[in-house]
């Protein structure tokens, strides 16, 4: 008895240690397009949502570590295909979640419900396919004519160079970062989120750091008329808003004027918007152009 307790608690040690991973449909057109499978047996999105997540809590429960990954069914297919497997069959599906654990989008489970588990994971994904569109403009960009060196790598060092001025300018508080970029296909946008200390480096999700450099020495390596703000919060303080735009490669700040109008004028419509309480429009700093020039 007691060497078969012994086992069992070895196993479960073990356990502790192989982490797992859940893929999940994150939205009704995605379930909807995996309900032509017939070894997929829920007809429900919410009810699936829920059994995930009573499938997540039992995993936690056990102390392992979980993964959950966001399985897209036409990746699913096109996997499928290429390996010579039948789709219609939960040990496929087994094996395209552990492949996409690898290099797909994911999100660790630490607990959250499943409502705030679906956007984080949708945001994933787009981070994933922004950063792979804005890698592939850096890989495609060649070498300067001038003096040889490769355009891309450049442009990402003096992004990464230029987010820490950035940050470092923006003091202390909670910022919130965008990066957009135009394309001729469809903008590139890079969301950051980062909390500064008094004389602290900055904290941040190294993910959404890369990502966010990726765009921005995208726009670089373009010379993309694509453009950085930044919000600011901090304890007793209105919200403090600051605004570059790209030129040539380089950040240029906008006047306080600028940054008002931008955020006061409806994109769309160019209609003026009532300008938001407790939010105070400031001119950027600047970003020294031995931070971002090549």
């Amino acid at each position: 008895m007691a060497q078969t307790h012994r086992t069992g608690s070895m196993r479960h040690a073990l356990r502790r240690e192989a982490p797992s991973t859940v893929g999940l449909l994150a939205d009704e057109q995605d379930f909807a397009a995996m309900r032509r499978y017939r070894s997929f047996t829920f007809d429900d999105h919410r009810t699936y949502l829920q059994q995930v997540e009573g499938l997540l809590l039992a995993l936690t429960a056990e102390e392992a570590h979980t993964t959950v990954a966001l399985f897209d069914p036409e990746e699913y297919e096109e996997f499928c295909t290429a390996a010579g497997i039948d789709p219609d069959s939960a040990e496929s599906r087994t094996r395209f979640t552990a492949a996409i654990a690898v290099g797909g989008a994911t999100v660790p489970y630490t607990g959250q419900p499943i409502d705030r588990l679906v956007p984080l994971l949708i945001n994933a994904a787009v981070c994933r396919a922004t950063r792979e569109y804005a890698t592939m403009v850096l890989a495609e960009a060649g070498e300067c004519a001038d003096c040889g060196q490769d355009i891309g790598r450049a442009s990402f060092e003096r992004g990464s160079r230029a987010l820490k001025t950035l940050l470092d300018g923006a003091g202390p508080g909670v910022h919130h970062l965008v990066c957009s970029i135009p394309t001729d296909d469809e903008p590139l946008l890079a969301v950051l989120h980062a909390e500064s200390g008094e004389g602290l480096r900055a904290r941040l999700d190294h993910t959404e750091g890369a990502a966010f450099v990726t765009v921005l020495a995208a726009g670089m390596a373009m010379e993309s008329p694509g453009g950085v703000v930044i919000r600011t919060t901090a304890p007793g303080q209105d919200d403090r808003v600051r605004g570059w735009r790209l030129q040539r490669g380089r950040l240029a700040p906008l006047t306080a004027g600028e940054v008002f109008s931008a955020y006061c004028t409806d994109a769309e419509t160019g209609d003026p918007v009532p300008p938001e309480p407790g939010v105070e429009y400031c001119a950027g700093f600047v970003v020294p152009e031995d931070d971002v020039h090549h």
